[in-house]
């Protein structure tokens, strides 16, 4: 998928939700426990209940890997579940990769060519060298970590490099290495005001927004300050949605919170004249 069918998927479901697939086997209801794949099961009607209100899903890949191979499978089974029944819906893996070059050209491997997501999470602490195996690949996606939304991005993501925050200057640097075609950030929904600085920074880039919702961040703040002319917005929710009820009503709670999350973006978006 390249920039201009996400704004156009934007556009059509009136929506920049992203739906993070964390799933917690010890969180899911006790009905699918006895399934042979309860995980897959899980997002599987997590998906359906959901795919009309999201143009993204966002599985972080610890849930799955944690499980070994079966949850490796489990996390592919959902991966083309998604592509076979919602072409249209932009895959992150969450993974937060990088390393040195030939590391990173099989990280890159195993999750675009293997996996098939559209999208990988990269870490850039190694510098250029660790995220540019990633970018080699057509109508591929990096979204690098800039400014995070946990407590710990205070350690060294606020410290000064000269004139600027590291996270500035990550940014900067970064714009660099690709065009707003190939490259997005992790900005967190928690730094609303920061968000409003680094988009000044970068009006074209997207944004992946964790930490609505169970995290504390607000929607309306990270339009306010995170909105580019095209949207330039995934909005992430996890914990929100796909835990909204742990009964046997979990996938219709689930569709229900990522309803009204979608009603507040169309919103959003009428008032920015973006649709």
């Amino acid at each position: 998928m390249n920039k201009q069918q996400l704004i156009e998927q934007i556009k059509q479901k009136k929506s920049f939700l992203c739906v993070g697939l964390d799933t917690d086997i010890n969180k899911i209801p006790q009905t699918l426990q006895a399934m042979d794949d309860p995980i897959f099961e899980f997002n599987k009607q997590i998906i359906n209940k959901t795919a009309e209100y999201a143009v993204a899903y966002k599985p972080n890949t610890a849930f799955y890997e944690v499980y070994g191979a079966k949850g490796w499978q489990s996390l592919e089974r959902t991966v083309q579940y998604i592509k076979n029944n919602h072409p249209e819906i932009f895959i992150i893996a969450d993974a937060k990769r990088g390393d040195i070059g030939n590391t990173s050209a099989n990280y890159a491997k195993a999750f675009f060519n293997s996996l098939n997501a559209d999208a990988l999470t990269v870490a850039p602490y190694m510098g250029k060298d660790s995220v540019e195996p990633f970018l080699n690949f057509e109508d591929k996606w990096v979204i690098l970590l800039a400014l995070t939304s946990n407590k710990g991005s205070q350690d060294f993501q606020y410290l000064k490099v000269g004139e600027r925050m590291l996270h500035e200057q990550v940014l900067q640097t970064a714009t660099t290495w690709a065009s707003s075609e190939k490259m997005m950030f992790v900005v967190g929904a928690t730094h609303p005001e920061e968000l409003g600085e680094i988009r000044k920074m970068l009006p074209d880039y997207f944004f992946l927004v964790p930490g609505v919702g169970a995290q504390g961040g607000d929607l309306q703040s990270v339009a306010k300050y995170g909105l580019s002319k095209d949207c330039g917005l995934l909005v992430n929710s996890s914990r929100g949605i796909i835990y909204a009820s742990n009964d046997y009503d979990f996938a219709d709670r689930a569709g229900d919170e990522a309803r009204k999350l979608q009603q507040q973006m169309e919103t959003v978006l009428r008032d920015h004249q973006i649709i």
